[in-house]
């Protein structure tokens, strides 16, 4: 609802035409129509993108014919893929899906960083083939940019995060392992279904529930940062089969149950605001041209990424001498920290 209600007003202020305008709110509305039970989790399990389980819902389910009497619904499709004139709007460099999970996160968890002038922002974007910024919205620009950079390490991928995330991702992989879960029908459950789902089941899911329901997560056991390697961009394509392929090695090593040992990558923003086309004059620029805010942001990206293993608290004195460089081919090193690598403080 709040993609749709910003996505409304800079369909205003754009003036665009009345069936423009109500497109654009129906594709607001239904973006993450195709989101599974804990958005992104559920999404990484099946490794289909959620636009693309949207797009069913919107064009396969019992809700097209509803909107087939207003609408085509191929154009509400694509404006959710960020295709065609009105694309940028939902999913483009400086959209409002980004502007509004930003806006929402950082009230629901109390972190500070997330306070966003999208009146600044919408009040001087215009459509040409693109989204372009005036000037005088950059600073609101850079103050959004900014706020999503430290939410990552703040919330997105705080180590708490990242290990529920961890936990319910391969208590969910287990669940449709016994066929207790049908992955095709998974946009039609919500968090509520699953956690019931896992509390109801036996063994592994269950017990992995009852850790989360407790508190008793699975603790870092080992943790590489990721800016002390020499090309860090080489972790974040270490490919799921090498980490699994790793994790069943260090089970077997140290007699650990399998189940409950987790390689984890963080994930970083990708920054594609970077290339907000900004006009000055009678010229176009990249944002990150014009603005040294932004540039250093991206540089900054890695800074507190990491690739750790997660184990249960018992097993941590069994691998404290373990070496990540014995099971995953881990890039080359740097000879110094280009950044430095901050413990994240404690947010839950």
């Amino acid at each position: 609802i709040g993609t749709m209600h910003l996505a409304s007003k800079l369909a205003e202020q754009l003036e665009l035409e009345d069936y423009d305008k109500e497109l654009v709110r129906m594709a607001g509305l239904l973006h993450d129509a195709g989101h599974g039970p804990f958005s992104h989790v559920s999404e990484a399990v099946f490794d289909v993108p959620h636009e693309e389980l949207t797009g069913f819902v919107v064009k396969e389910t019992s809700l097209a014919d509803k909107l087939s009497e207003r609408f085509d619904t191929q154009e509400i499709i694509d404006i959710i893929n960020g295709k065609g004139r009105l694309g940028p709007i939902i999913s483009g460099e400086l959209d409002m899906d980004r502007m509004d999970y930003l806006i929402r996160d950082s009230h629901y968890t109390g972190v500070a960083y997330g306070v966003i002038d999208t009146e600044r922002i919408i009040s001087n974007l215009k459509l040409k083939r693109e989204l372009i910024l005036d000037i005088k919205g950059v600073q609101a620009a850079e103050a959004a940019l900014t706020a999503r950079y430290l939410m990552y390490p703040s919330v997105y991928q705080h180590h708490t995060t990242r290990i529920i995330n961890a936990m319910f991702s391969r208590c969910l992989r287990h669940m449709i392992s016994q066929d207790i879960v049908n992955p095709n029908e998974m946009y039609k459950y919500d968090d509520s279904d699953m956690i019931s789902m896992c509390r109801s089941s036996e063994g592994f899911s269950r017990d992995i529930m009852e850790r989360i329901d407790n508190r008793q997560l699975l603790k870092v056991a080992k943790s590489e940062p990721v800016n002390g390697f020499e090309n860090p961009e080489q972790i974040f394509k270490i490919e799921k089969e090498k980490l699994a392929k790793a994790e069943e090695e260090i089970s077997e090593d140290f007699g650990l149950d399998r189940n409950y040992v987790i390689l984890n990558v963080s994930e970083y923003p990708s920054f594609d605001e970077m290339k907000t086309w900004v006009s000055f004059g009678e010229n176009l620029y990249h944002l990150n041209e014009i603005s040294s805010i932004v540039g250093a942001l991206s540089s900054a990206r890695f800074n507190s990424a990491d690739i750790a293993l997660y184990v249960p608290k018992e097993d941590l004195e069994k691998i404290n001498r373990l070496k990540l460089d014995n099971y995953i081919d881990l890039p080359e090193r740097a000879n110094k920290f280009d950044t430095i690598h901050f413990e994240q403080s404690t947010l839950f």
